[in-house]
């Protein structure tokens, strides 16, 4: 079995339709009728749903094949795909390095050319870190624009279904199958806007005005930013103008996203005890001690990690001081979004800050591997699509670019990053 899949299966799907004979790989907390969903976890090991999501109903319609669950952080709860308890994936573009996470088998999948196209999710970076590790393209959508219908929860206000592939153009594709309003998914939303997301793939970018936030380049290894700026070139070659511009409240936004969303987390897995869901244990009668053995042995060290904190956040007396002002922060942030990109078409900065980490190299340093998803948490506290597009690469290591739009503004960012392709 290749690392990059906890399950290998082959579910086909229709005979016709824009997918047939295209391979996919889905993400191992996307529900499929009949195949393990295990979260990358031991809690749910064995764990079987008897139902599709929403985004597998939709790629069996379109003729897809699945050919495996792809391997991800436990839980969506990381940053390079190594908190898996069924162990870690390689990076194929960067051999003996992490492919980003959570999403990383997804990412590997597609780039080490074992499917054509992979679903992954994002809460907080979770398609777009390891679409730049990786060197493959990868979209998060505007929440509410794809269905979460059978995706396991861990962030509900921060998390969406999205795709990756090797070129805008299949990514894009791929977003016109699964996105639309499911009525099981009372979140979804309409697009406004009319027309195919593959036929924005044009690479037409006369004209097009480009922010580049000064914050978002802050941090970043110098060959990171160098890469960025080169590819930043290549769109004002194409007719492309830029500026910077500045979003003051995004220095916040890593602190406020892990409060939200470990607060999240600490309230979506709850459920797992054993009894209503996930691995259970032998027990005397005693509910609480075997309660406690259950979670023991079913989480890693990193969702008890996020659990924890996310309860003392949300706990009487700290709710105020931690969770409420982490709220205030986010709506700070989808403020000064807004208005930046009341005055430019898309934004621009490096994907990530830095370049794929040896396997082994961050997994002890949690905050180290916080601190990186510092360019991707603030689109999703903001609810706004972005896409990562290779950018080049440094030391022979893959750098993404990162263009974010408006709300329902995947046209402008397919657009965009198609002129790079």
């Amino acid at each position: 079995m290749s690392d990059a899949f906890i399950t290998e299966t082959e579910i086909e799907g229709a005979a016709d339709g824009p997918l047939a004979g295209r391979t996919i790989a889905v993400k191992d907390n996307i529900s499929t009728e009949g195949v393990r969903t295990t979260c990358g976890s031991r809690m749910l090991a064995d764990y079987v749903p008897p139902f599709d999501a929403t985004v597998v109903e939709r790629l069996k319609d379109a003729g897809a094949t699945i050919v495996g669950k792809a391997n991800m952080d436990e839980f969506g709860m990381g940053t390079t795909t190594e908190t898996s308890y069924f162990g870690a994936t390689e990076n194929p573009a960067a051999p003996g390095r992490v492919p980003g996470g959570s999403s990383g088998g997804s990412a590997a999948a597609v780039a080490g050319g074992d499917a054509d196209l992979a679903l992954g999710s994002d809460t907080g970076g979770s398609i777009r870190c390891p679409a730049a590790f990786c060197g493959v393209v990868g979209i998060k959508p505007t929440y509410g624009l794809v269905s979460r219908f059978g995706l396991v929860a861990y962030g509900n206000s921060l998390e969406q279904i999205g795709p990756f592939a090797e070129t805008v153009e299949d990514a894009a594709a791929l977003l016109d199958v699964i996105a639309g309003p499911d009525e099981r998914d009372a979140t979804t939303r309409e697009d406004p806007d009319e027309g195919a997301y593959v036929d924005a793939a044009d690479g037409d970018v006369d004209g097009v005005t480009i922010g580049v936030p000064t914050e978002l380049l802050d941090g970043a290894e110098a060959g990171v930013v160098e890469t960025f700026w080169d590819a930043v070139g290549q769109l004002e070659d194409r007719g492309a103008t830029y500026r910077e511009v500045s979003l003051p409240s995004v220095e916040h936004a890593v602190e406020a996203y892990y409060v939200i969303a470990m607060s999240e987390a600490s309230s979506n897995l709850a459920r797992y005890d054993g009894v209503r869901y996930g691995h259970s244990v032998d027990g005397d009668g005693n509910w609480n001690e075997v309660f406690g053995r259950v979670r023991d042995e079913g989480f890693g060290p990193e969702v008890k990690r996020r659990i924890l904190l996310g309860t003392y956040a949300l706990s009487a007396g700290y709710h105020d001081k931690y969770y409420a002002k982490a709220q205030d922060a986010r709506a700070w942030i989808k403020q000064d979004f807004d208005g930046v990109l009341n005055d430019v078409d898309v934004l621009a900065s490096p994907t990530m800050p830095v370049t794929p980490f040896e396997l082994g190299e961050g997994i002890e340093d949690p905050l180290r591997l916080y601190l990186a998803d510092a360019n991707t948490v603030p689109v999703n506290l903001a609810d706004l699509p972005a896409i990562s597009v290779p950018a080049g690469s440094t030391d022979g290591l893959p750098v993404g670019i990162q263009i974010v739009g408006p709300a329902f503004g995947e046209r402008a960012v397919v657009r965009v990053s198609s002129a790079l392709a």
